[in-house]
């Protein structure tokens, strides 16, 4: 079992209680943008890492028949007791158990931080994903990812410590609202994930950098109002795509 593995199954809970919670963590200040985001659509969906299974139940609402997959058992198993898919598998990003060309959108929601190899996931991504397909990805934004406000004003200095690039293995934890989390994973240069699409035969048809909703639930994020949180992208699979040149920022 890899560290990443180890960390979510022993954590399982608290995410289950800390992403249940309505209007609690960043999801649903943005959840509104994802969906419009992601788009209406028909055909096959993976969610890829679904945890406990909101952005599945997403995917349903875009009107996709979903397939939810994680590593973690009792992410399985609390996804199925929510109805979140139409099926579910447990399996690793990088191991899935399906036919070439299974799918016609796959998605990678705030799991490729938790992945240590992110280019063997996306060339599993890719090897299951029809050749029209489109793979929806979110990330922390890389750059907020390196920094931290300097206080809990709205107009706080941002400020990188440290490198911005390299990749970093991250932990922490969060408290809010009697809830506690316990957050692991691997923080990279925008660089490194686009090597990694890149080498998986995936080119970005599009970039979003997402700001959180305007209303008064989320005035404790307006920090995030003038620094983008995530990184929302779409891919798709180009043939014949070269990988350039990799330089020395891994």
């Amino acid at each position: 079992m890899s560290p990443d593995h180890e960390h979510w199954s022993r954590i399982a809970p608290e995410w289950v209680a800390w992403a249940r919670t309505p209007n609690h963590d960043a999801f649903w200040a943005y959840r509104s943008s994802l969906l419009a985001f992601i788009g209406r659509g028909e055909g096959e969906a993976l969610d890829v890492g679904c945890g406990e299974g909101r952005v599945s139940r997403l995917l349903k609402d875009c009107g996709y028949l979903v397939t939810a997959t994680d590593p973690v058992e009792a992410f399985i198993s609390a996804a199925e007791q929510a109805g979140s898919a139409d099926e579910y598998k447990v399996a690793t990003a990088s191991n899935l158990p399906f036919a070439d060309h299974t799918f016609d959108l796959a998605i990678a929601y705030n799991v490729l931080m938790d992945i240590e190899d992110v280019s063997a996931a996306l060339r599993e991504i890719g090897r299951v994903l029809r050749s029209s397909g489109t793979l929806v990805i979110s990330v922390v934004h890389p750059f907020a990812d390196r920094g931290r406000f300097v206080g809990p004003e709205p107009d706080a200095p941002f400020v990188i410590r440290n490198s911005y690039f390299g990749s970093e293995r991250f932990e922490g934890v969060e408290e809010r609202n009697g809830l506690q989390m316990h957050f692991a994973g691997w923080s990279q240069p925008l660089e490194n994930y686009i090597l990694a699409l890149e080498g998986a035969g995936f080119a970005v048809s599009t970039l979003r950098e997402p700001i959180p909703d305007a209303s008064e639930a989320w005035t404790h994020m307006e920090q995030w109002r003038r620094i983008p949180l995530f990184l929302w992208l779409k891919a798709r699979i180009l043939p014949g795509l070269e990988v350039p040149f990799r330089g020395d920022n891994s």
